[in-house]
C-alpha cells in the first residue's frame, strides 16, 4: 500500500482497501464477469473479449490474483482461470460486517 503507512489502519480497513483496488478500474470488473461467466477462462479469450491488449490485461489479472480472487491453472502455456467462490463469500461477509457496524451507527435528519 506504498507510503500510507498501514500500521496505523486495522486489517480489515486494509482488506477491503485492497477489495477496493480491484472493483477500481472498470476493466477489472469486465475480466471479473466474464470469468465468472465461463466454465473457465483463457487469457486469450479475455484480450478478445475485453478488448485490451495482451499486457494490459495480465496486469489487471495480476492485481486479481493477487487480491486472492482467482483460483488458475496451467494446461500447457496456457492459463485457465476462474473466481475463487469462497474468497468471495470471505468478501461478501466482509463487506456486509463492515457496512452493518457503520450503518448502525448512522444519525438520522
Amino acid at each position: 500500500m506504498g507510503a500510507s503507512k498501514t500500521e496505523l489502519h486495522s486489517t480489515q480497513h486494509i482488506r477491503i482497501a485492497e477489495i477496493a483496488k480491484v472493483l477500481s478500474h472498470p476493466a477489472r470488473v469486465a475480466i471479473m464477469e466474464h470469468i465468472a461467466s465461463q466454465q473457465d477462462c483463457i487469457c486469450s479469450d479475455l484480450v478478445e473479449e475485453i478488448g485490451l491488449s495482451q499486457p494490459t490485461i495480465s496486469q489487471h489479472l495480476q492485481v486479481i490474483r493477487n487480491a486472492g480472487l482467482l483460483k488458475g491453472n496451467f494446461e500447457g502455456k496456457r492459463l485457465c482461470y476462474c473466481l475463487d467462490a469462497e474468497r468471495l463469500q470471505e468478501i461478501q461477509s466482509l463487506f456486509n460486517n463492515f457496512f452493518n457496524t457503520s450503518s448502525a451507527n448512522c444519525c438520522t435528519l
